[in-house]
């Protein structure tokens, strides 16, 4: 390229740093990238901006086409990548998103943490309703695109707080989304492990090479059950986070113990699973007599006969009929209809200090935020919640625990799959934290890692049944 011409070309190239005041800003960071809360230096809006900073130099296949799949997608519901930017002196790349005060994985903490304080503040059932309606419209324009996402946990779906997108769901995070209407190999030859640990459907932990859009809506019920208890429905100690082989005895043990063993007659296909022989030899039907789904929702005081429970069933089963069946149903009132946002909002981090450091003040700022709210929002919302409980049998977060003790205060994020080896642009941050701060933890003493990724990152013969258990 002539010299000249490329020094024109680089004066005329938008740089993120002319265009966005992010300095002090900076919201996440990890092995993958930075991200900052960013607003624009003109003053043309004064909308806030999500700018992630791909770590590393160029930009690789995986980064590539992750955004070749945000720059297609278009849904109130999905995360909206705004702009590209490219810096050819670094050659860093820049990615620019909608801004989201919230995510899931936040919330839920926040509702757990005030329930070890023995303040304990429900989530209201039409909130409930609200976030899982948008979540699964959201996966749903996903699917009905070829699009699986196969990354779904709370921390990736992002809540929007104050402004013109109040309480909007966005599903973030598609470094792991495919394509799947026709590979031209197995998904499991391309990414032999997917999905982080507790929400990784059984026929990935068996070994599927083919697999479909059920493992996403198996991980919509762990978020949904995990909503509805504010903790991990198949929380589980071991954590074999750089593994290749995608058999897991502890994951599948747990989720065993609450659903039960699957019975041959609603999942045929577990017989061609290509791990169903070391199945065989480690587990035992009879060890799992007394386990199911109902016992577990019951300890959470979820009845088997109200709708919720009938809901969390369909999630679980996979019944593809889930979006024209449920959708209805679920579709509720605005996320924070009627109250004020008790949560609080996203803490800067210094480009030096440790993330670790921010724990104490995040939790005390999480425990003075619940003690202030909980007088006015128990006020709003007791009607809401009275009448709920009497349609639905449900009670939020009361209840015992099944498994694993979950302590607060010592507690540790969910597990992450194996690292992006191939340099998406995932990013762990302090969405989920590492074991010395707030997050899950088992009393069971053993090697634990945390990792997880940011929101904002980075026909084939299917022999998988649309339903399991």
């Amino acid at each position: 390229m002539d010299h000249d011409f490329k020094t024109k070309l680089a004066a005329e190239r938008e740089r993120v740093e002319d265009l966005f005041e992010y300095e002090g800003c900076k919201v996440g960071r990890g092995t993958y990238g930075h991200v900052y809360k960013a607003k624009r230096k003109d003053g043309k809006d004064e909308k806030e901006y999500a700018l992630k900073q791909i770590e590393g130099t160029g930009i690789s296949m995986s980064a590539c086409r992750e955004i070749a799949l945000l720059r297609e997608l278009k849904h109130p519901n999905v995360i909206a990548l705004q702009k590209v930017f490219l810096s050819h002196s670094d050659r860093k790349v820049w990615l620019l998103f909608d801004y989201a005060e919230h995510d899931l994985w936040h919330i839920i903490k926040f509702h757990r943490a005030s329930k070890a304080n023995k303040k304990p503040m429900q989530l209201p059932r039409g909130m409930v309703k609200s976030l899982l309606y948008q979540i699964l419209d959201g996966i749903h324009y996903l699917h009905a695109n070829w699009v699986l996402h196969r990354d779904l946990k709370p921390a990736n779906i992002l809540v929007m707080g104050e402004g013109p997108e109040r309480g909007r769901v966005k599903i973030a995070d598609m470094g792991f989304a495919r394509l799947f209407n026709s590979p031209l190999k197995p998904l499991a030859d391309l990414d032999p492990v997917v999905v982080t640990f507790w929400y990784r459907a059984p026929e990935l932990l068996l070994g599927a090479r083919h697999y479909t859009k059920a493992i996403d809506i198996w991980a919509i019920g762990c978020i949904f059950a995990e909503l509805l208890t504010s903790e991990p429905i198949f929380h589980c100690r071991q954590e074999d986070i750089k593994t290749s082989n995608p058999f897991h005895h502890d994951q599948l043990d747990r989720i065993f113990s609450v659903m039960g063993f699957p019975a041959d007659k609603d999942w045929e296909d577990i017989r061609k699973m290509p791990e169903y022989p070391t199945l065989q030899k480690d587990f035992r039907r009879t060890t799992y007599a007394n386990s199911s789904l109902i016992k577990y929702m019951e300890k959470h005081k979820v009845k088997p006969d109200s709708k919720v429970f009938l809901l969390v069933r369909l999630l679980y089963t996979c019944f593809i009929l889930y979006m024209e069946s449920t959708l209805t149903y679920i579709k509720g009132i605005h996320v924070f209809a009627g109250c004020q946002i008790p949560y609080p909002k996203r803490e800067f981090l210094s480009e030096d200090e440790p993330e670790e450091k921010t724990e104490k003040n995040q939790t005390q700022q999480h425990q003075q935020t619940a003690a202030q709210t909980q007088t006015q929002t128990q006020t709003q919302q007791a009607p809401t919640q009275q009448s709920s409980a009497q349609t639905n049998g449900t009670s939020g977060t009361a209840g015992a625990n099944t498994g694993p003790s979950i302590q607060h205060g010592q507690e540790q994020g969910p597990p992450n799959k194996k690292p992006r080896t191939s340099g998406t642009s995932a990013l762990q941050t302090d969405y989920q934290h590492s074991s010395s701060r707030l997050g899950y933890q088992s009393n069971v003493q053993g090697p634990t890692q945390s990792q997880s990724t940011m929101g904002y990152s980075s026909s084939s013969q299917h022999s998988h049944q649309s339903h399991r258990y």
